[in-house]
């Protein structure tokens, strides 16, 4: 599996750069480097402090939940390393008030014991405490260390620093924090590892259509090396192992994190809430408050994980308590989540009744052989879309497209300007509506074709700017439009168009996103322009 390529400097200084970065973004947040750890730039004069820390590649857990309300202090590792109990000694010092500090600790070794190092050497200097977050339900065992702690950590994070903001005392704020991990479980799911900066390769190797069930948040694998399986029924499998974890009835409310591990895209995020809300609505299970984005992260891993964690009232309104963490999201989802049916109304854009239409079955088809083809062109010459619009626009159509003329040409104009969208879908859905209404208003196929061209020509020019040489569809609309204009017999203006679509071969595109590309894009025909003498080729061979 090929190396993630990080933006660094040096591996040797990622953390450093990036926390470099991280304090000019955050003036709230002020950094100790002896023995270095990330704080509040001003703390409150009283009351009960809660630090956390751990590796870095988290991010933005811990550093980004520095702020009122929520950590005063985080000790970062080294790349998915504990901190070092001196860190977690110079944090724990300057966080006291004279009422204690909490330490908010995941459940993995090195943590574990770093931390309760630091506890024992201020054992006679600051009243601690701590809570250990272990909330992985793929690694819950009767034996061994016990669950990792993974999503859960910021929400117990989040609990623990609402109630030491409003005045609750250390026991209370400790109590608080085990009940709210005691009632969290996660699971996690990668189709890629991560990769640790300056490494050539990824933690582990996934084949292709493979993905890693039940992985960690520090590159280890999971407990199962499975085929990919749709979002539904992976999200069941996952919400069946913290559901019976958590022991969760019907009737039960919780949070949920929908928590991306690095790589996931907001658009998968959010299909797989939508999955999650679905499948507890089936078992009974409400979802009161959701948050759904990039927490808790395994550097560049792409997968997500899931936690839920039970509440009661009294959680509730700690997790609802305003925060100034940055990372800390403005927007909590709040009420009990529901899903709805999402879909695209279906356009009035079918060719099935009356007679065939040869030459538009003809281009039709053409086109709908070609996708694949389509594609790979606009990947050269442009962003790659081409081939997926005129799918969305033409796939739909059953041939033979049935109808007048002027009435399948409706149909394709509709179909692009409904479901193709982009430039594509509004440059040929111009073309085809100016045909429609050449051919609605004349029988004689060679005055329509050049009158519905030339109406067309003008519009797609006044509306994008394209002129011949600028490597558009222009290129071999306008050669065809000027030999109909001439009277050409439509052998001829097909030949124009393609010639016209070839030309586009030697120049660079001034016009749509394939003038991104600049000289890229030299020695490739323009896809729209190619499709166009297509159409035109159609009309010749098989029009009348």
């Amino acid at each position: 599996m090929t190396a993630h390529q990080y933006v660094l400097n040096s591996p040797d200084t990622f953390i450093t750069d990036a926390l470099r970065g991280f304090l000019a973004a955050n003036p709230r947040i002020a950094w100790r480097p002896d023995p270095g750890f990330l704080h509040r730039r001003e703390a409150p004069g009283s009351g009960v402090a809660v630090i956390s820390g751990g590796g870095s590649g988290h991010e933005p857990m811990h550093a980004g939940l520095i702020g009122a309300g929520l950590l005063d202090a985080a000790c970062p590792g080294l790349v998915f390393t504990s901190p070092n109990a001196l860190q977690i000694v110079g944090a724990t010092r300057w966080a006291d008030r004279g009422q204690g500090v909490l330490h908010v600790v995941k459940n993995y070794t090195g943590d574990v014991m770093n931390f309760r190092i630091a506890r024992h050497l201020l054992r006679e200097e600051v009243a601690t405490d701590h809570v250990l977050v272990d909330d992985d339900a793929a690694t819950e065992s009767d034996s061994g260390p016990g669950r990792r702690g993974t999503g859960a950590t910021i929400v117990v994070e989040k609990i623990c620093g609402a109630a030491a903001a409003r005045g609750d005392d250390l026991a209370t704020v400790a109590e608080l924090g085990r009940r709210t991990a005691d009632n969290a479980r996660s699971f996690a799911v990668a189709y890629r590892a991560c990769t640790i900066p300056g490494a050539q390769s990824a933690t582990f190797d996934l084949e292709p259509g493979q993905m890693e069930f039940g992985v960690g948040i520090h590159g280890e694998a999971g407990e199962a090396r499975t085929q990919q399986v749709g979002a539904r029924e992976l999200v069941h499998r996952m919400l069946d192992r913290i559901v019976e974890s958590l022991g969760l009835s019907a009737g039960e409310q919780v949070i949920c994190l929908v928590n991306g591990l690095g790589s996931a895209h907001p658009l998968e995020l959010s299909l797989v809430f939508g999955e999650v809300v679905a499948d507890l609505s089936q078992r009974g299970v409400t979802v009161d408050r959701s948050m759904v984005g990039t927490y808790v992260t395994a550097l560049d891993m792409t997968g997500f994980s899931i936690t839920l964690v039970r509440h009661d009232d009294e959680i509730l309104n700690l997790f609802d308590a305003d925060t100034e963490a940055p990372a800390w999201p403005s927007h909590i989802g709040r009420g009990p989540a529901e899903v709805s049916d999402v879909e695209f109304a279906e356009p009035d854009d079918a060719a099935s009744e009356g007679g065939e239409s040869a030459w538009l079955t003809t281009f039709v088809t053409r086109v709908r052989d070609s996708i694949d083809d389509l594609t790979v062109l606009d990947q050269q010459a442009g962003d790659g879309d081409f081939g997926a619009n005129m799918d969305a626009a033409l796939g739909h159509f059953e041939a033979p497209l049935r109808g007048t003329d002027a009435e399948v040409l409706t149909a394709i104009s509709t179909s692009f300007l409904v479901r193709a969208g982009g430039t594509s879908g509004a440059v040929f859905g111009v073309l085809f509506r100016q045909l429609a209404s050449a051919f609605a208003e004349s029988d004689d196929f060679a005055a329509a074709l050049r009158d519905g061209t030339g109406a067309a020509l003008a519009e797609i020019k006044d509306l994008g700017g394209a002129e011949v040489g600028d490597n558009t569809m222009v290129d071999a609309l306008a050669p065809a439009a000027g030999a109909l204009n001439d009277g050409a017999a439509l052998d001829e203006v097909a030949q124009a168009a393609e010639d016209g679509a070839e030309s586009t071969r030697d120049t660079t595109a001034a016009k749509g996103r394939a003038s991104y590309v600049g000289e890229n894009a030299r020695g490739v025909v323009d896809p729209g322009a190619l499709v166009v003498s297509w159409l035109y080729r159609a009309a010749a061979e098989i029009g009348s």
